[in-house]
């Protein structure tokens, strides 16, 4: 199992249309993805209602943990997902 703490870079937090790209990008991945805040329980990345329900904020702290097959590459690509600036995209 690997994991890795990020921080939240969309100036709106994980609303939903960066959680809804999170969780599309979550699910093309083979390894199994969760997400939630540090010492919390963690959501599946590929739920957008948990995603949503998370309700994280500009600048907050997420860790990311996923197992299985091509685990590291999803952290990787989802991390900078989470990092970015996704309504500057919009």
């Amino acid at each position: 199992m690997h994991s890795i703490r990020i921080t939240v870079g969309s100036s709106s937090g994980l609303h939903a249309r960066p959680a809804s790209l999170l969780v599309q990008a979550a699910a093309r991945q083979q390894a199994k993805v969760t997400v939630g805040r540090p010492d919390q329980t963690p959501v599946d990345a590929r739920s957008l209602l948990s995603v949503l329900a998370l309700a994280a904020r500009h600048g907050e702290t997420l860790e990311l943990t996923a197992s299985g097959d091509g685990a590291e590459e999803a952290l990787q690509v989802l991390s900078e997902l989470i990092a970015s600036d996704l309504d500057a995209a919009a």
